[in-house]
């Protein structure tokens, strides 16, 4: 059996922890309140970007741009957003774990397909597997402007436009709600699933024309959505971050109150033993 001060010294230690884990807990729901508003405000444009994309491309009279157009997959390149560091509960295995499982089972060599890593922890699961990782960006802020991913989405389309791709695959962790997340896949290259049924659409004129906004903005709409998962993402890491520490403090009180008892059943057996001792020695002396 531990001795008190072994316990003692268990219990000290815990408390320690608890405060730090508590202190994250804090600081993770703060970023996500503000990861959540930046993912939502987001929304207004994505889907007003979208509106004006799918009123073009769905005119009958507009010439197809590549990004348009399916093509035979020779090479597929997969997006996928991780977070920098751990502590954040099953939100980084969740992710890794499908897009893994799914390369595994859609390819047979190293050639048919790339890797996009966002993320620290994305990108060292790919290098310690030897997997091809064409980009990749680390250190992204808690709250990131499209500035700081702007290279990398815009070498990405570029990427299937210059046919060095034939398909784009996203795969991030959607918010849902501050204790649920889900691993989201979407192919985004190309873009045909743009459609304009069920919605009411607005009333466009183009100028110069059709075909040369086309070029500009279905780049800029592809671009979005990256970023959009991004931003999303993140509220949903934060997210299971709070809720991880949250549960890392709820364990570390329960140990507390485990540790305490036991140091109390101690404590009182060694009470108990030395009470004993002192009667036996006086009863000896009789």
């Amino acid at each position: 059996m531990a001795s008190l001060r072994d316990i003692q010294t268990r219990i000290n230690s815990t408390k320690k922890t608890k405060q730090i884990t508590n202190a994250m807990q804090m600081v993770s729901a703060s970023k996500m309140n503000k990861a959540e508003q930046n993912a939502k405000s987001f929304v207004p444009y994505s889907e007003k970007i979208q509106e004006v994309v799918a009123s073009i491309a769905n005119g009958g009279d507009v010439p197809k741009h590549p990004m348009l157009q399916a093509r035979e997959v020779k090479r597929t390149a997969y997006f996928v957003i991780t977070s920098d560091r751990g502590l954040a509960g099953a939100y980084n295995s969740s992710i890794l774990r499908t897009v893994y499982r799914d390369i595994q089972a859609r390819h047979q060599s190293k050639d048919e397909y790339i890797v996009i890593a966002v993320g620290r922890v994305g990108r060292d699961f790919f290098a310690k597997r030897d997997m091809p990782i064409a980009r990749e960006i680390t250190g992204l802020a808690d709250q990131p402007n499209f500035a700081d991913i702007k290279d990398l989405t815009s070498e990405t389309v570029q990427m299937y436009i210059d046919e060095e791709i034939d398909e784009l695959n996203i795969y991030y962790n959607h918010y849902v709600s501050a204790i649920s997340q889900e691993v989201s896949t979407t192919k985004l290259l190309p873009l045909t699933n743009i459609s304009t049924e069920g919605k009411q659409l607005s009333s466009y004129e183009y100028e110069p024309n059709q075909e040369e906004i086309l070029e500009v903005l279905l780049p800029q709409y592809a671009e979005s959505v990256l970023y959009g998962a991004l931003l999303d993402g993140k509220a949903s890491e934060h997210a299971a971050r709070m809720t991880a520490m949250q549960s890392a403090t709820d364990n570390a009180n329960d140990l507390i109150d485990d540790l305490s008892l036991s140091y109390n059943r101690a404590r009182q057996a060694a009470i108990t033993q030395e009470i004993t001792e002192i009667v036996g020695g006086a009863a000896a002396q009789e």
